[in-house]
């Protein structure tokens, strides 16, 4: 390429377009040709916000200040958007520094996905400190700080330890032998020594706890199964009592064979009438009257009973080589 005055030109040319381009950029120029919706927020401070500072939200520049004005003794501020970016009625405007230097933006924060877009109109807004009552906190800080360190001076320091080095002086002899005993005692301990020693340095009392834990345990799992056993035998009492008290129900309703029995006067007469037929026939029996009572107190009916007996065996012996006939005539003519 030809170095002439043309081609300088125009590399100046393309470089000044580039750079207006870039500036136009930084101060939002190029934002004229996009579309924008306008929201107005109230704050009590402005906090040295002017024309042109962004507007993020999570930290994404969704706009930039297009105006700031005091009215009502209230900065109003006007907030450019652009369209692509939605802004919902329930979120709220803050107003934020980036650094030390007073670079001040202002954040759209909260917002629900459900809520209705702000087409236009104004925005909730909320007030954070701006940097001055910040500075002005963190000096107050440094200064009770300063002051604390003065205390802590030297005479400050003697005032407040001396009556504890005039203790550690007057009594130095028995707080040495209070440290020589605890000396003595952590010796012992170490070297098994003692109660105490022995108690951290046996392994048998530690076998003997951990067996005295170990029936310990047994025998709560005992207790806890005689518990479960005594639970199922109460349930079964309970239950016995139950039907105890259905059956006594029963019977004092009159249901049943001895709920009639108890209840029912005839049933109750019959049966003492039985009872009464019965020790009479009993009596008589005893007495000997009728054929039972005869049967079972007259000696003589056994004699004739026993005869009879004998001489049927006297009769059966012979009957093995007689005929039916005579058989039959043999035992009619043992008999009678």
């Amino acid at each position: 390429m030809k170095n002439t005055l043309e081609t300088r030109l125009g590399l100046f040319f393309a470089l000044a377009i580039v750079v207006a381009a870039i500036l136009l950029h930084t101060i939002g120029a190029l934002d004229w040709f996009s579309r924008h919706i306008l929201i107005t927020a109230s704050f009590k401070n402005a906090q040295e916000l002017k024309k042109g500072d962004l507007v993020k939200t999570a930290g994404v520049e969704i706009g930039r200040v297009e105006d700031v004005v005091l009215e009502d003794g209230r900065a109003k501020v006007t907030l450019k958007i652009k369209a692509k970016y939605p802004v919902k009625t329930d979120s709220k405007a803050f107003i934020k520094f980036t650094g030390l230097m007073g670079q001040n933006f202002v954040s759209i924060e909260g917002g629900t996905p459900g809520a209705p877009r702000i087409e236009t109109g104004s925005i909730e807004t909320g007030e954070q400190p701006d940097l001055g009552s910040l500075m002005a906190k963190i000096e107050d800080v440094a200064t009770g700080v300063e002051s604390l360190t003065k205390s802590f001076s030297t005479d400050n320091l003697s005032s407040l330890l001396g009556p504890l080095t005039d203790f550690i002086n007057k009594n130095s002899a028995p707080l040495t032998a209070t440290i020589g005993n605890m000396r003595l005692v952590s010796d012992n301990l170490a070297t098994g020594k003692g109660t105490v020693g022995r108690l951290l340095s046996d392994d048998s009392l530690y076998t003997a706890a951990y067996a005295t834990v170990t029936n310990l345990q047994y025998a709560t799992s005992d207790v806890k199964s005689l518990a479960a056993r005594a639970d199922s035998m109460i349930s079964q009492a309970d239950a016995m009592i139950t039907q105890v008290r259905g059956l006594v129900d029963q019977i004092n309703k009159g249901q049943g064979t001895l709920g009639k029995f108890v209840k029912d006067e005839a049933l109750y007469n019959e049966t003492a009438l039985a009872m009464t037929n019965l020790r009479e026939i009993l009596q008589k029996m005893n007495r000997g009257d009728g054929t039972v009572g005869k049967l079972i107190n007259d000696d003589s009916f056994l004699k004739n009973a026993k005869l009879s007996l004998q001489k049927l065996d006297k009769a059966t012996d012979g009957l093995e080589d007689q005929g039916p006939l005579s058989v039959l005539g043999l035992v009619i003519g043992s008999l009678f």
